[in-house]
């Protein structure tokens, strides 16, 4: 059983607009970055994928504490996934719940580990999440040939 430490980051520049996502993933002293970016996306689903890819590079079993500024994603997981599956993926109000591909992503790399998460206040100066917003920026300033 791996003990793994996991910052995850979202970024968009407008939302809708060129996003990027940014990780690191910490195992025994060694650091793994992560990032990538797309043309036409929300901050939301720049936040969802950041974790979903982090949670995918780690082996499967191990323990994880994943550090995020996105209250969207740790609540989504954690409150609101559970009565959106017992409703078919639908809102209270029965509307259709938005990213359900990447919920579903979630939920799956998710079950994979024990996965303990936690909310960080973004640009507060917390080093992980300084450095994953970072990533996240950079990522689309590759995409739009600025980096």
């Amino acid at each position: 059983m791996n003990d793994v430490q996991i910052y995850t980051d979202g970024a968009c520049r407008g939302n809708p607009g060129p996003g990027g996502w940014g990780a690191l993933i910490t195992t025994a002293g060694s650091d793994q970055e992560l990032s990538g970016a797309e043309n036409e996306t929300t901050n939301n689903r720049m936040e969802l994928t950041a974790a979903i890819m982090a949670l995918r590079e780690v082996p499967a079993g191990s323990k994880v504490d994943l550090y995020t500024d996105s209250k969207y994603v740790m609540d989504g997981l954690n409150e609101w996934m559970p009565a959106w599956k017992k409703r078919g993926w639908k809102t209270a109000d029965k509307k259709p719940v938005k990213n359900q591909d990447l919920w579903q992503a979630l939920d799956e790399a998710n079950a994979r580990h024990q996965v303990r998460w936690h909310w960080v206040k973004g640009h507060a100066g917390n080093d992980g999440n300084e450095r994953v917003d970072r990533l996240a920026n950079k990522a689309i300033d590759i995409l739009l040939g600025e980096g």
